[in-house]
């Protein structure tokens, strides 16, 4: 099978709910209110519940208990709000897969790693929109769920990875694809905006490529991520392409200062999430 196939096989078990979709259609119109937007998320009392913790987390750090939807999203923005909703389409994910081909503790903590990473790597670079990008880097290696789901004993080979042979090297020897390229299709289907895909179809290959800067974020923060989880085996200076670092204007203190406020808001984020799924 190819990623594509991979994507057809599994889409029913990490379908988009219809709340995302209605929350996309709002946002693309001219004429949506606040209140259009919270009659659609107060149907779902466990959305509900999440908007209404974020909103009051020290994320934001807003003056006051806020208790509506309408004033949650004005506080978090309706951007946010759909990250978010396709945030939690993965957290839900995680709860109900139960195969151990792969380690789930490792894969959720880099991926929330990889998402903040990215994020403050794309403040230093000066990039907007960096929400979209948060987005990108969480959901960056969501395939491996999927290929794990589907194809477990193909999963379990592509574990083994090291300093000799990187993941996504090993997953092209094993798969003949990556699991970028299987994230990349499932948010193809998901209808999600191409400046989200992009930057996770190509970031792989971002020291041959020059596209734009998000590829070059996203290439960083999983590069950070990989060395954050396995630090016995990886480090910053073996797998990151310095050239790349200088044509964004980054030096070796704006990287370290990228995992050192990924590494200390994932725990905070992973709450947010009601995570129960993490390790447990």
């Amino acid at each position: 099978m190819n990623a594509h196939d991979y994507v057809m096989q599994a889409n029913g078990s990490f379908a988009l709910p219809d709340a995302c979709f209605k929350v996309k259609a709002l946002m693309e119109r001219d004429d949506s209110t606040i209140e259009d937007f919270a009659n659609v998320i107060s149907i779902d009392p466990s959305m509900t519940s999440r908007l209404l913790q974020m909103a009051n987390s020290a994320i934001y750090s807003f003056p006051g208990e806020i208790s509506t939807i309408s004033r949650a999203i004005t506080i978090i923005g309706t951007q946010a709000i759909y990250n978010m909703m396709l945030v939690d389409v993965a957290a839900t994910a995680f709860k109900h897969f139960s195969n151990q081909s792969i380690d789930l503790k490792r894969f959720w903590h880099m991926s929330i790693f990889c998402g903040l990473a990215t994020k403050n790597l794309a403040i230093t670079s000066g990039i907007r929109d960096i929400e979209r990008l948060f987005v990108a880097g969480l959901l960056q290696n969501f395939g491996e769920l999927i290929v794990a789901k589907i194809s477990p004993e193909l999963a379990k080979r592509c574990e083994a990875y090291n300093d000799n042979i990187l993941p996504w090297q090993l997953q092209e020897q094993v798969l003949g694809f990556t699991y970028t390229d299987v994230s990349a299709e499932l948010l193809k289907v998901w209808q999600i905006p191409e400046k989200i895909i992009l930057p996770i179809r190509h970031y792989n290959n971002a020291h041959s490529i020059e596209i734009n800067k998000d590829v070059k974020v996203l290439y960083l923060a999983s590069r950070l991520a990989l060395a954050e989880c396995h630090p016995e085996e990886f480090s910053y200076d073996d797998t990151v392409d310095a050239k790349l670092c200088q044509s964004l204007s980054m030096a070796t203190d704006d990287l370290n200062d990228a995992a050192d406020f990924a590494r200390i808001e994932t725990e905070n984020i992973l709450n947010i999430m009601n995570a129960s799924f993490y390790g447990k």
